[in-house]
Protein backbone atom coordinates (compact mmCIF):
# COMPACT_ATOMS: atom_id res chain seq x y z
CA UNK A 1 0.00 0.00 0.00
CA UNK A 2 2.84 2.39 0.84
CA UNK A 3 4.42 1.76 -2.56
CA UNK A 4 1.11 2.32 -4.34
CA UNK A 5 0.40 5.56 -2.47
CA UNK A 6 3.98 6.82 -2.81
CA UNK A 7 3.87 6.13 -6.55
CA UNK A 8 0.87 8.39 -6.97
CA UNK A 9 -1.77 5.64 -6.97
CA UNK A 10 -1.03 4.33 -10.49
CA UNK A 11 -3.42 2.00 -12.27
CA UNK A 12 -1.84 -1.39 -12.91
CA UNK A 13 -2.55 -3.49 -16.04
CA UNK A 14 -4.60 -6.04 -14.07
CA UNK A 15 -6.47 -3.39 -12.07
CA UNK A 16 -10.19 -2.93 -12.76
CA UNK A 17 -11.29 -0.32 -10.24
CA UNK A 18 -9.83 2.87 -8.85
CA UNK A 19 -8.21 1.16 -5.85
CA UNK A 20 -5.48 -1.40 -6.45
CA UNK A 21 -5.70 -4.88 -4.99
CA UNK A 22 -2.66 -6.34 -3.27
CA UNK A 23 -2.50 -8.84 -6.12
CA UNK A 24 -2.40 -6.04 -8.69
CA UNK A 25 0.64 -4.53 -7.02
CA UNK A 26 2.21 -7.96 -6.57
CA UNK A 27 1.79 -8.74 -10.27
CA UNK A 28 3.82 -5.68 -11.27
CA UNK A 29 7.57 -5.16 -11.09
CA UNK A 30 7.30 -5.92 -7.36
CA UNK A 31 6.48 -9.57 -8.02
CA UNK A 32 9.81 -10.94 -6.67
CA UNK A 33 9.23 -9.06 -3.42
CA UNK A 34 5.60 -10.21 -3.37
CA UNK A 35 6.56 -13.87 -3.80
CA UNK A 36 9.25 -13.59 -1.13
CA UNK A 37 6.89 -11.87 1.30
CA UNK A 38 4.12 -14.41 0.76
CA UNK A 39 6.54 -17.31 1.15
CA UNK A 40 7.96 -15.87 4.36
CA UNK A 41 4.46 -15.30 5.75
CA UNK A 42 3.29 -18.79 4.81
CA UNK A 43 6.27 -20.52 6.40
CA UNK A 44 6.20 -18.27 9.45
CA UNK A 45 2.50 -18.87 10.05
CA UNK A 46 2.89 -22.64 9.90
CA UNK A 47 5.98 -22.56 12.12
CA UNK A 48 4.11 -20.54 14.75
CA UNK A 49 1.54 -23.30 15.11
CA UNK A 50 4.14 -26.07 15.03
CA UNK A 51 6.24 -24.39 17.73
CA UNK A 52 3.13 -23.75 19.82
CA UNK A 53 2.21 -27.43 19.55
CA UNK A 54 5.74 -28.46 20.58
CA UNK A 55 5.76 -26.12 23.58
CA UNK A 56 2.51 -27.61 24.83
CA UNK A 57 3.86 -31.11 24.30
CA UNK A 58 7.09 -30.27 26.13
CA UNK A 59 5.31 -28.68 29.09
CA UNK A 60 6.46 -25.11 28.57
CA UNK A 61 2.90 -24.06 27.74
CA UNK A 62 -0.24 -25.39 29.39
CA UNK A 63 -0.62 -28.87 27.91
CA UNK A 64 -3.46 -30.56 26.10
CA UNK A 65 -5.49 -32.54 28.62
CA UNK A 66 -7.52 -34.58 26.14
CA UNK A 67 -7.06 -36.18 22.76
CA UNK A 68 -9.51 -33.76 21.14
CA UNK A 69 -7.23 -30.78 21.80
CA UNK A 70 -4.33 -32.61 20.17
CA UNK A 71 -6.50 -33.41 17.15
CA UNK A 72 -7.65 -29.80 16.89
CA UNK A 73 -4.06 -28.59 17.13
CA UNK A 74 -2.98 -30.97 14.37
CA UNK A 75 -5.87 -29.88 12.16
CA UNK A 76 -4.95 -26.25 12.78
CA UNK A 77 -1.39 -26.93 11.63
CA UNK A 78 -2.62 -28.74 8.52
CA UNK A 79 -5.00 -25.87 7.76
CA UNK A 80 -2.15 -23.40 8.12
CA UNK A 81 -0.01 -25.44 5.74
CA UNK A 82 -2.84 -25.62 3.22
CA UNK A 83 -3.38 -21.87 3.46
CA UNK A 84 0.36 -21.30 3.22
CA UNK A 85 0.60 -23.33 0.03
CA UNK A 86 -2.28 -21.33 -1.40
CA UNK A 87 -0.58 -18.07 -0.45
CA UNK A 88 2.71 -19.02 -2.10
CA UNK A 89 1.03 -20.30 -5.25
CA UNK A 90 -1.24 -17.26 -5.63
CA UNK A 91 1.85 -15.07 -5.55
CA UNK A 92 3.55 -17.18 -8.22
CA UNK A 93 0.46 -17.39 -10.43
CA UNK A 94 -0.25 -13.67 -10.38
CA UNK A 95 -3.55 -12.06 -11.23
CA UNK A 96 -2.28 -10.41 -14.42
CA UNK A 97 -0.96 -13.52 -16.18
CA UNK A 98 -3.07 -16.26 -14.56
CA UNK A 99 -6.26 -14.59 -13.28
CA UNK A 100 -8.37 -17.76 -12.96
CA UNK A 101 -5.64 -19.85 -11.32
CA UNK A 102 -4.79 -16.94 -9.04
CA UNK A 103 -8.34 -16.79 -7.72
CA UNK A 104 -8.41 -20.54 -7.13
CA UNK A 105 -5.31 -20.34 -4.95
CA UNK A 106 -6.72 -17.24 -3.25
CA UNK A 107 -9.71 -19.37 -2.27
CA UNK A 108 -7.38 -22.14 -1.05
CA UNK A 109 -5.46 -19.62 1.05
CA UNK A 110 -8.57 -18.13 2.62
CA UNK A 111 -10.15 -21.52 3.28
CA UNK A 112 -6.97 -22.93 4.82
CA UNK A 113 -6.46 -19.96 7.12
CA UNK A 114 -10.13 -19.91 8.12
CA UNK A 115 -10.12 -23.61 9.01
CA UNK A 116 -6.85 -23.28 10.90
CA UNK A 117 -8.14 -20.29 12.85
CA UNK A 118 -11.41 -22.01 13.74
CA UNK A 119 -9.63 -25.16 14.93
CA UNK A 120 -7.23 -23.05 16.98
CA UNK A 121 -10.04 -21.09 18.63
CA UNK A 122 -11.90 -24.27 19.56
CA UNK A 123 -8.66 -25.78 20.87
CA UNK A 124 -7.95 -22.72 23.01
CA UNK A 125 -11.52 -22.76 24.28
CA UNK A 126 -11.20 -26.33 25.53
CA UNK A 127 -7.80 -25.69 27.10
CA UNK A 128 -9.05 -22.56 28.86
CA UNK A 129 -11.94 -24.58 30.33
CA UNK A 130 -9.43 -27.03 31.82
CA UNK A 131 -7.29 -24.23 33.27
CA UNK A 132 -9.79 -21.66 34.51
CA UNK A 133 -7.08 -19.91 36.53
CA UNK A 134 -5.03 -19.09 33.41
CA UNK A 135 -6.09 -15.52 32.64
CA UNK A 136 -3.51 -15.10 29.89
CA UNK A 137 -4.86 -18.17 28.11
CA UNK A 138 -8.41 -16.82 28.25
CA UNK A 139 -7.18 -13.50 26.92
CA UNK A 140 -5.44 -15.32 24.06
CA UNK A 141 -8.64 -17.20 23.28
CA UNK A 142 -10.84 -14.12 23.23
CA UNK A 143 -8.39 -12.06 21.20
CA UNK A 144 -8.15 -14.80 18.60
CA UNK A 145 -11.90 -15.37 18.58
CA UNK A 146 -12.55 -11.68 17.93
CA UNK A 147 -9.94 -11.42 15.17
CA UNK A 148 -11.14 -14.64 13.53
CA UNK A 149 -14.76 -13.48 13.60
CA UNK A 150 -13.73 -10.22 11.94
CA UNK A 151 -11.65 -12.11 9.36
CA UNK A 152 -14.48 -14.46 8.45
CA UNK A 153 -16.98 -11.62 8.09
CA UNK A 154 -14.55 -9.62 5.96
CA UNK A 155 -13.76 -12.67 3.83
CA UNK A 156 -17.43 -13.35 3.10
CA UNK A 157 -17.96 -9.72 2.15
CA UNK A 158 -14.80 -9.79 0.04
CA UNK A 159 -15.94 -12.88 -1.86
CA UNK A 160 -19.18 -11.10 -2.74
CA UNK A 161 -17.71 -7.73 -3.69
CA UNK A 162 -14.82 -9.24 -5.65
CA UNK A 163 -17.18 -9.70 -8.59
CA UNK A 164 -19.71 -6.93 -7.92
CA UNK A 165 -17.88 -3.89 -6.51
CA UNK A 166 -14.19 -3.80 -7.34
CA UNK A 167 -13.21 -0.83 -5.18
CA UNK A 168 -15.08 -2.13 -2.14
CA UNK A 169 -13.44 -5.51 -2.64
CA UNK A 170 -10.02 -3.86 -2.76
CA UNK A 171 -10.64 -2.06 0.52
CA UNK A 172 -11.83 -5.28 2.12
CA UNK A 173 -8.75 -7.13 0.87
CA UNK A 174 -6.48 -4.59 2.54
CA UNK A 175 -8.50 -4.87 5.76
CA UNK A 176 -8.21 -8.66 5.60
CA UNK A 177 -4.44 -8.42 5.19
CA UNK A 178 -4.13 -6.15 8.23
CA UNK A 179 -6.41 -8.41 10.29
CA UNK A 180 -4.44 -11.49 9.23
CA UNK A 181 -1.25 -9.74 10.31
CA UNK A 182 -2.83 -9.06 13.71
CA UNK A 183 -3.84 -12.72 13.96
CA UNK A 184 -0.29 -13.89 13.29
CA UNK A 185 1.09 -11.35 15.76
CA UNK A 186 -1.22 -12.73 18.45
CA UNK A 187 0.93 -15.86 18.47
CA UNK A 188 3.85 -13.77 19.68
CA UNK A 189 2.03 -13.26 22.98
CA UNK A 190 1.07 -16.95 23.12
CA UNK A 191 4.62 -18.16 22.61
CA UNK A 192 5.91 -15.53 25.02
CA UNK A 193 4.07 -17.33 27.84
CA UNK A 194 6.70 -20.07 27.59
CA UNK A 195 9.45 -17.63 28.57
CA UNK A 196 11.22 -18.72 31.73
CA UNK A 197 9.59 -22.15 31.72
CA UNK A 198 11.76 -25.24 31.68
CA UNK A 199 10.86 -28.38 29.82
CA UNK A 200 8.16 -30.38 31.59
CA UNK A 201 7.46 -27.68 34.19
CA UNK A 202 3.77 -27.28 33.43
CA UNK A 203 3.28 -31.02 33.09
CA UNK A 204 4.50 -31.38 36.66
CA UNK A 205 2.25 -28.55 37.82
CA UNK A 206 -0.78 -30.13 36.18
CA UNK A 207 -0.02 -33.54 37.70
CA UNK A 208 0.30 -32.02 41.16
CA UNK A 209 -2.95 -30.07 40.81
CA UNK A 210 -4.76 -33.26 39.79
CA UNK A 211 -3.41 -35.06 42.86
CA UNK A 212 -4.58 -32.24 45.12
CA UNK A 213 -8.02 -32.24 43.52
CA UNK A 214 -8.39 -35.99 44.04
CA UNK A 215 -7.21 -35.70 47.65
CA UNK A 216 -9.70 -32.95 48.42
CA UNK A 217 -12.55 -34.84 46.77
CA UNK A 218 -11.73 -38.03 48.71
CA UNK A 219 -11.71 -36.19 52.00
Amino acid sequence: MIVWLASGQPKYPSQDGRIAYISDIGASYLKPLFVAGCSFTAVGFSLCLIVERYLRYSGRLLPHMRKREKILSTLAVLGAMLGGCGLILLSVFDTMRYPSVHRVFLLVFMAGVALSAIFTCVEYRWISKDFVFAKELRAAYWSKAIIVTILICLSIAFAITLFTASDVGAVLEWLISFSFTAYIMSYFFDLRMSKGRYKGELHASVDMSQVLQRTSSDS
